[in-house]
């Protein structure tokens, strides 16, 4: 699937993954909108790395133009 067809999952919680990653990645999540200390948040995605938990992910030019994404979960 391209980025653009997996987005709408993405934002309906679903777990995403590019096939072409060889490495630790375990998926992709969004994170909604939520209030943090009386402020909005925005949402952001968040990658799951074996060993490592999780940290921001912000889709490179090759993410956003690839067709090897799919949904993991």
């Amino acid at each position: 699937m391209t980025f653009e067809e997996i987005l709408p999952e993405l934002k309906k919680g679903k777990k995403i993954i590019r096939e072409g990653w060889p490495g630790a990645e375990l998926y992709v999540k969004m994170v909604g909108e939520e209030q943090r200390d009386g402020e909005k948040l925005n949402p952001y995605f968040l990658i799951n790395v074996e060993g490592e938990g999780y940290t921001m992910f912000t889709p490179t030019v090759c993410d956003i133009l690839a067709d090897d994404w799919k949904i993991v979960e």
